[in-house]
């Protein structure tokens, strides 16, 4: 149970994150969210295993038909004749129901800049430089298979990792893998997710329509202004943020960028600090009771100890775990395994790019460009380190699954090479994921390789 504030009578047991710092404010600021953040996506990716699971089975039973049917059901938006949205339901999931993914991500983006790991430049640095390796070596893997082929343009599909799935993996190992470096790989798929986004709005945007771009700038200028006014109605927020993802979508830049914006606008620091509401505390409490008009106020002085980023991705992040990120998986890992699909996948450039990449180009460029900060004196390993769970670690963030298929989609249009493509995301996840947790049980705890040396 959380102490009073102000009261230190008790001394709570030590964070599992103390190399994080000393302070007890802090290890709880930043213990306590990441924590709950790694619990949520291990479960998570159990979840979407099965999604996944139930979508390879029914695109290959006798139901396929009904499969094809559910994903291309037409589903469409008029608001009179000046806008109209016809999208299939697969459309509709990907474009529409994955900005709340990004959104959170964004969220998390912000709350990691502001208050979290990647706003201290040398905790931040080897996990980012790790994460820039884990997508430049992929990257150029994958290119040495495809360059000038008719799947050159899947170049950025090895590039992403997928925390729940990795984070899921790690979870399995128990205290083989310490907090720090459940937080390196947590960091560096952060970071992996920064680059992923960058790519999909640079690389995987269609023809620009100007005047969508310019209500889209606007629109965010509008978010901006609201933010500095401290406004802070929900509803208000919800309705620019429908015009926002509209403006985007309508733009060609792709829909969930508008997601990723929103989130790392969104506030990340408390509007009252702990010192601050620590004194509120003592003179609620003068009189010996509270009157209702000083409850009203405590009620908002307690809310407005979480920020606005903290209070959305509390409220939002179980609903893209568990119910979001399944349906994607369901409605886009149903790859129909036939003789014929296979025989093209395993002699497919795109198909054999991506395996090499998710499971060599991971490990290696993790493990190397590492190896190489350390080398230089850049940065330490993190607590609890060992170069073989380091190797561990890149194997498992060779887990790519939701990202990459989302960017096989804005790839490709040919649905051949998306089947190849998404059948070597299947293959080399899964390899990725045993390679990795294969590391990580063999190798030794950081103590006893010290005591080898």
């Amino acid at each position: 149970m959380a102490s009073t504030p102000g009261d230190h009578s008790e001394t709570p047991p030590p964070s599992p994150l103390t190399w994080i710092g000393s302070d007890r404010r802090l290890a709880r600021r930043l213990g306590r969210p990441v924590l709950r953040f790694l619990r949520i996506e291990a479960a998570s990716g159990l979840l979407m295993l099965l999604a996944a699971l139930v979508a390879l089975v029914w695109a290959n039973s006798p139901w396929r038909d009904s499969y094809l049917d559910l994903l291309h059901t037409g589903i469409r938006f008029e608001m009179g004749s000046a806008l109209v949205l016809d999208e299939p339901l697969e459309a509709w999931i990907n474009d529409a129901l994955m900005v709340i993914f990004f959104f959170v991500v964004g969220l998390e983006i912000k709350r990691e800049l502001v208050v979290g790991e990647l706003r201290r430049p040398r905790a931040a640095a080897l996990p980012a430089v790790a994460a820039l390796g884990g997508m430049v070596v992929p990257a150029l893997i994958y290119f040495a298979f495809n360059a000038g082929g008719e799947g050159a343009a899947g170049w950025g599909i090895p590039m992403a990792t997928d925390i729940a799935f990795a984070v899921g993996v790690l979870s399995l190992m128990g205290r083989r893998v310490s907090n720090s470096l459940k937080i390196f790989l947590l960091t560096l798929a952060i970071v992996d997710d920064i680059g992923a986004i960058a790519v999909i709005a640079v690389f995987y945007t269609d023809d620009l329509s100007l005047d969508w771009l310019l209500v889209a700038f606007l629109v965010v200028a509008l978010l901006v202004f609201m933010r500095l006014t401290r406004i802070w109605y929900t509803p208000a927020y919800l309705l620019v943020g429908v015009v926002l993802w509209l403006a985007v979508f309508e733009s060609g830049v792709h829909a969930t960028i508008a997601g990723v914006i929103l989130g790392i606008i969104a506030p990340a620091r408390p509007l009252v600090n702990e010192s601050t509401f620590d004194g509120m505390v003592v003179r609620w409490f003068e009189g010996g009771s509270l009157s209702p008009p000083a409850a009203r106020r405590a009620s908002f002085e307690v809310r407005e100890r979480v920020s606005v980023a903290d209070r959305l991705a509390n409220l939002l992040h179980p609903w893209t775990s568990f119910v979001i990120i399944p349906i994607f998986a369901l409605a886009n890992a149903g790859v129909e395994l036939s003789s014929d699909s296979v025989e093209a996948a395993l002699s497919s450039p795109v198909t054999l790019g991506i395996v090499l990449g998710l499971v060599i180009g991971k490990l290696v460029g993790v493990g190397s460009f590492t190896w190489l900060a350390v080398r230089l004196k850049l940065c330490e390993l993190p607590q609890g380190a060992t170069w073989s769970k380091i190797l561990g670690i890149g194997g498992v963030a060779g887990i790519g699954f939701t990202v990459s298929l989302f960017i096989t989609n804005l790839a490709f249009s040919s649905p051949a090479i998306i089947d190849q493509a998404k059948i070597g995301i299947l293959v080399a996840s899964t390899i990725a994921a045993l390679a990795g947790a294969a590391i990580l049980r063999s190798s030794r705890p950081a103590d006893t390789a010290a005591a080898a040396q």
